[in-house]
């Protein structure tokens, strides 16, 4: 009897110890190696719908102010709308992927980064000697990423760099949830006309390094599935054969059987 109940003790502590293996990132990368990424790095470009400021700056201000738009603050009854100190507003990428820009009329930026936006409205200033010694600023205004399922933050993420990759967006979601499934992450992408699902891997180094969805675009979903135990919570009893909780109370209960057995 007694042995029966060792066992059963010992089969408790390692479902308790196995499910460890499942919450660890970059399990198969061990102290002092390295892991290549073999996704080619990929900047965010710019797409129809995107909204982008653009500011010209030159040693004669009167000369760029044309280029840079400003938010009009308007009043309505009592309500004013804009703050009133110049705000910038954005240049928004139409469907053919163009946007307007004064002067030069429309210019196409669909596929381009805020580098080569910026360089190719530099070059027509001074190429048109619209303005000799512009200096051009192109910044994302509403690209995003949205988080949902079993992170500790859900919600959108605002893109302000060129590259963004899985584990930065899980670091500005406050990492995920303890009951979120690491082995299965899903990230839909929207490409052309259809939508693209991949999944990854985090307790694999190689398979976050390789996967196509490693390096973020604008408007990707990135979803958490929660695991069993938190799947099992929708149920009216939670504490079923499949939650860690089960396996730990039978294990008090076993040891506290087995002190009973052996004060008799």
């Amino acid at each position: 009897m007694k042995k029966i109940l060792s066992l059963l003790f010992i089969a408790a502590l390692l479902a308790g110890c196995s499910s460890t293996k499942k919450v660890t990132y970059f399990q198969d990368l061990q102290n002092g190696e390295t892991q290549a990424i073999t996704t080619l790095a990929k900047k965010i470009k710019m797409q129809p719908g995107d909204k982008i400021s653009i500011v010209v700056n030159s040693q004669t201000p009167e000369f760029v102010a044309r280029y840079n738009l400003i938010a009009p603050t308007m009043r309505l009854g009592s309500t004013t709308i804009g703050n009133g100190n110049n705000e910038m507003s954005a240049y928004t990428i139409d469907s053919y992927g163009c946007i307007d820009f004064p002067e030069m009329g429309k210019i196409p930026v669909e596929g381009k980064t805020r580098e080569e936006v910026a360089d190719y409205i530099k070059n027509e200033l001074i190429t048109r000697k619209l303005v000799l010694d512009p200096t051009v600023t192109v910044e994302y205004v509403n690209q995003q990423i949205s988080m949902l399922g079993e992170v500790n933050k859900p919600g959108k993420i605002n893109i302000n760099k060129d590259y963004i990759t899985i584990l930065d967006a899980i670091a500005m979601a406050g990492d995920l949830k303890i009951e979120g499934k690491r082995a299965d992450v899903t990230v839909l992408r929207q490409e052309g006309d259809k939508q693209k699902l991949y999944e990854i891997d985090l307790t694999s180094a190689d398979a976050i390094y390789s996967s196509p969805a490693y390096y973020l675009q604008q408007n990707d979903i990135v979803y958490v599935k929660p695991n069993n135990k938190r799947a099992g919570q929708a149920d009216i009893n939670s504490n079923t054969m499949r939650s860690t909780s089960f396996w730990m109370s039978l294990a008090s209960f076993v040891m506290a059987l087995i002190t009973f057995i052996d004060n008799r």
